[in-house]
């Protein structure tokens, strides 16, 4: 799999930087033994030269030293004296040293007869020793390439069986089933072993969307069906004439519970369908039309406090969602704010980037509150009690792709935005 953060290329880089490193080690550490066993060759060279001239010295007091090629003696007694740079020289060895535009390695000792400094010209020894390091180093640099090409092509024969598998398992569409990873037959046992606890968990995927799948259609029919029988009972029974006022107000109670139970079955059933899908049942709402009538259904629940609701100016706003839905979610956030409110104004403003405010004056929710909600719908938790509340009112939101928003402290009230999707 060729992508940036591929497993091919991440231990070919991890590899190259290995070999790379042990390289330069073993480079430098090379160099580190060639100067000790070169320094350890001129001390014994030269001591073994000024040995010889102390030796012929004490045979014969007479006897000069003669100057080669390469190898030069001075004597501090001499005249003209050493050059400047050997004549601050502490006894011992010196390895590269200029003098008298020679690169040269010194050895300095005193003698009984004074001291002096034996000079070894090792200027040519110097230039191929650079043009062999060099050709080290190019062909250490060659050998780091070929490597890493051979180690590309190992790790791409090494890694093609779990990239295909890898790329199998991209492939896989969630709403068909019977599919499996097939491994080669030649593939090794580990590969085989991932196959087999992914085939295995695929088996266990499609029999649990068979038993939801089940149960969805199941629930569709088996809870609306008897909701839809009691509502239609309830509406014959206040529609009919003669009917004591207590009793029409308990129908009405009836009626409006019918419709929460289905709003809850349709917020239910949305949330076990998957969001791509839910573009066949959705419609195209105009929310400045909506709104009112979404408060005048619910004005009934101020009766008896001193609340109003205001809308003020609404822009047109249309969105594309399932209608029931979005009726329920903003009635759920009406009815929150009136149920946690007893005096004032509750206001309900749209904008036209598709957001539905809704202010109240309540006694508001404290940190803990909100966060307790945040936290129900994190840790997928329902709300304590019955009806609607906003942690299902996130979920959905969640599950829809808007996005809910909720301010509140104590004495100030609770200021709840709901943002739609254009």
């Amino acid at each position: 799999m060729a992508t940036r953060n591929g497993l091919r290329r991440r231990i070919l880089t991890w590899l190259l930087v290995y070999v790379s490193l042990l390289s330069v080690a073993i480079f430098i550490g090379g160099l580190i033994v060639n100067e000790e066993a070169e320094r350890m060759v001129w001390e014994s060279l030269l001591r073994a030269e000024l040995h010889h001239y102390q030796d012929r010295l004490a045979a014969d007091p007479t006897y000069r030293w003669t100057d080669t090629d390469d190898m030069t003696l001075y004597r501090w007694d001499d005249a003209p004296p050493p050059p400047k740079v050997l004549r601050v020289l502490p006894p011992g060895l010196h390895d590269d040293l200029w003098v008298e535009g020679k690169l040269r390695v010194v050895m300095v000792q005193d003698l009984p007869g004074g001291r002096v400094a034996l000079a070894l010209d090792i200027t040519e020894f110097e230039g191929l020793e650079e043009t062999i390091s060099s050709g080290i180093v190019v062909g250490m640099f060659a050998a780091v390439i070929l490597l890493g090409l051979l180690l590309a092509w190992g790790l791409g024969r090494a890694i093609r069986p779990l990239s295909v598998m890898a790329g199998d398992i991209g492939r896989l569409q969630p709403e068909r089933g019977r599919q499996r990873i097939e491994v080669e037959p030649r593939a090794s046992d580990e590969l085989r072993v991932i196959a087999d606890a992914f085939n295995d968990y695929l088996n266990r995927s499609e029999r649990f969307v068979e038993r939801e799948r089940a149960f969805i259609n199941s629930a569709s029919h088996e809870l609306r069906t008897p909701i839809a029988v009691i509502g239609g009972a309830a509406r014959l029974a206040h529609d009919q004439g003669g009917m004591p006022a207590a009793a029409r107000e308990q129908m009405q109670r009836i009626l409006r519970s019918v419709r929460q139970i289905e709003q809850l079955i349709s917020l239910l059933l949305i949330l076990a369908k998957d969001p791509e899908r839910l573009a066949a049942v959705s419609d195209t709402v105009s929310l400045d039309e909506l709104l009112p009538e979404i408060v005048e259904d619910h004005r009934h629940l101020t009766h008896g406090k001193d609340l109003a609701l205001h809308t003020g100016t609404l822009p047109a706003v249309r969105i594309t969602a399932p209608l029931a839905i979005v009726q329920a979610a903003i009635g759920n956030l009406l009815r929150n704010a009136i149920e946690n409110s007893d005096r004032g104004v509750i206001d309900i403003r749209l904008d036209s980037d598709a957001t539905v405010t809704i202010a109240d004056p309540g006694h508001g929710m404290g940190p803990e509150e909100i966060s307790r909600i945040y936290a129900q719908l994190a840790r997928g938790e329902g709300r304590d009690g019955g009806g609607i509340g906003l942690d299902l009112i996130a979920r959905l939101c969640e599950h829809l792709g808007w996005r809910l928003d909720i301010d509140s402290a104590p004495e100030r009230g609770t200021l709840a935005r709901l943002h739609f999707h254009p």
